[in-house]
């Protein structure tokens, strides 16, 4: 169960994360590529996975961590509950997320 200011303060902890509008979203991004947005009306967030990585995270839960509809969703975008998930689960979506999209250098950081 994560709110608002603990999934941007989460998003903001990675190297070179930074807060951006993306139309009527949050973004987060990492050299100008989008790792997640976050929607403060829905509490709702998408991040972006590769399609492996987004079916072992919806695997977990598909109430709590699905796929985005439509194309999006075939390209890994992934929607997340965020009044549903727990702390843990999202710091591991999130960081997969920022590894996905971020320089090597910045991502060897986080990888596991």
């Amino acid at each position: 169960m994560v709110n608002i200011e603990t999934f941007r303060q989460f998003a903001l902890a990675f190297d070179e994360a930074l807060e951006s509008h993306h139309f009527e979203k949050t973004s987060f991004r990492v050299n100008k590529k989008i790792f997640a947005t976050l929607n403060i009306k829905t509490n709702e967030a998408v991040i972006k996975l590769s399609v492996i990585d987004q079916s072992v995270f919806c695997s977990y839960d598909k109430t709590i961590i699905y796929p985005v509809a439509g194309r999006w969703g075939l390209q890994g975008w992934t929607m997340i509950t965020l009044n549903k998930v727990g702390k843990n689960m999202l710091k591991d979506a999130l960081t997969t997320s920022y590894c996905a999209v971020a320089p090597k250098k910045l991502a060897e950081k986080y990888r596991r």
